[in-house]
């Protein structure tokens, strides 16, 4: 073998090292690139949580008084699960991350407060809202009183 080539062996060798270095740095930026936008969502939901009354996060019902002042958090707290479906459904958020956040809306939809106000914007939404709709379809939507709401999801 001439030293022509043993150096244009190593020049190979060394062109494919590069291609797979290379194509190992796109999947690190992809997965760098998904983990981002995840966390994104991560930090909207937190910043949204921080104004939702923290009774409603224990599973508590709101009065009346307090669910009319909070229902506009509560219409974009359903708003960004929505968006949340419908980018796992397109394939922009992983099946792990999915699968942690699905159980979240469950168990929020679990408490009276959410379960109430899933059933009225549901209803009032007409086509809006279809990806959360068909995960979590929404009790039929009546004028709920505090007693009402006071049920469990899923249970009658």
């Amino acid at each position: 073998m001439t030293c022509f080539e043993i150096l244009s062996a190593l020049a190979n060798i060394a062109t494919a090292a590069a291609v797979g270095v290379a194509a190992w740095q796109l999947v690190l930026a992809k997965r760098q690139a998904i983990t981002s936008f995840e966390d994104s969502f991560a930090k909207e939901y937190r910043d949204l949580a921080s104004k939702l009354p923290t009774k409603a996060l224990l599973g508590e019902p709101l009065d009346n008084e307090e669910y009319s002042t909070h229902f506009d958090e509560m219409y974009h707290y359903f708003d960004l699960c929505n968006e949340q479906a419908f980018l796992h459904k397109a394939g922009r958020i992983s099946d792990e991350t999915w699968k942690f956040w699905r159980d979240g809306i469950q168990t929020n939809l679990n408490r009276p407060a959410f379960e109430r106000a899933w059933s009225e914007i549901a209803e009032k939404a007409n086509d809006d809202f279809s990806e959360l709709k068909a995960l979590f379809p929404p009790k039929p939507y009546a004028a709920q009183t505090v007693a009402a709401a006071a049920a469990p999801y899923g249970k009658s």
